[in-house]
């Protein structure tokens, strides 16, 4: 599934909140419809926003100009949501790359995280198990990056290279990403998979005999201290206690240089309505009190490597990420 295109006169897209019964292409004619669909989680995963946004920006460009009110439109798609940095990333491209067409800056972006993505899955393969159980949280295939996946492509990319590979899926609450999202990619492509609720996932390390993590991220601090979809810090408590590695999959451009930890990254809050209701029945009185954050952050001190398109950071992050912050995001632009 394509998760985000260029149609013409506006940004196409699934609207990955009515998958998995129904597979809806829409389209985005405006820049509040670019926000909305951000906002709403109609398009989502770092790397997808990201090629989207810059998308958001090309169809600004023909609906305003180079004026005012063309740099006003930006500034709102870049801002439509705070943690994931390859959204701003993205933007701040296109924009920089001015006078050249926003559209030729976003279509180039779009064919790099399809490169990137299948360099990240090459790298992530290797480590792998040969025949046995990893386990992920949240959703990080296509629909999440426009390309193969970071995460899920790692996994579906050791399936093709003949590892015998099982997946335990978490759920992920309250919006249920990996229940609707992961599991429909891993049966797409062929992966066995078992579906578990997120409070499961200690135990289920255990039961399936479960060799190592893999996540993707939403921005990564130079400590390595990783956010994700939040529950990923849990699960990484987990792994630590079964002695397990666990590993984050991501594109270099999510590594954001300026933070040097993860207390410096902002986490998106959502509302109360997630929580309270599950598929619109009320799940708790009205009025309880929620905390609702989309995101957590996992300490670099957890996690065993960090998989980018130029292959396995290891710790201590400090001293190996640097090494990165001078390389090109995006492969194509090394050639």
């Amino acid at each position: 599934m394509t998760a985000v295109w260029w149609d013409g006169d506006a940004v196409g897209y699934i609207d990955q909140r009515l998958l998995p019964t129904r597979i809806e292409r829409s389209r985005a004619d405006s820049v509040d419809g670019v926000v909305e669909a951000i906002a709403s989680l109609a398009v989502r995963g770092a790397p997808c926003i990201g090629v989207f946004g810059a998308y958001g920006v090309a169809l600004a460009r023909q609906l305003y100009g180079t004026g005012d009110a063309f740099q006003a439109a930006a500034a709102r798609i870049r801002a439509a949501r705070p943690t994931a940095v390859n959204l701003a990333w993205a933007v701040d491209r296109a924009m920089a790359a001015l006078p050249v067409d926003p559209l030729e800056t976003a279509l180039a972006i779009h064919d790099e995280q399809r490169a990137v993505d299948g360099a990240i899955g090459r790298f992530g393969a290797a480590l792998l198990p040969a025949d046995g159980a990893v386990i992920t949280h949240c959703n990080t295939g296509p629909l999440a990056t426009g390309g193969d996946g970071t995460a899920l492509g790692v996994i579906i990319a050791a399936h093709r290279a003949g590892k015998r590979i099982h997946v335990v899926v978490d759920e992920t609450r309250p919006l249920l990403q990996g229940a609707r999202l992961t599991t429909l990619e891993l049966s797409a492509a062929g992966v066995p998979a078992t579906l578990i609720v997120d409070g499961a996932a200690a135990a289920a390390i255990a039961r399936f005999g479960v060799a190592c993590a893999i996540v993707g991220a939403d921005r990564i601090a130079r400590s390595g201290d990783t956010a994700n979809k939040v529950g990923t810090l849990g699960l990484a408590l987990a792994c630590a206690y079964h002695r397990i590695p666990f590993y984050v999959a991501a594109p270099r451009s999510t590594i954001d240089f300026a933070l040097a930890s993860g207390a410096e990254i902002p986490i998106e809050e959502r509302g109360a309505g997630e929580v309270r209701e599950f598929g619109g029945v009320a799940t708790a009185p009205p009025h309880t009190a929620v905390f609702n954050p989309a995101f957590d952050v996992t300490p670099g001190r957890l996690v065993a490597g960090i998989v980018t398109e130029y292959g396995v950071s290891r710790p201590p992050y400090d001293e190996s990420l640097p090494n990165l912050a001078t390389r090109p995001s995006g492969i194509f632009a090394l050639r």
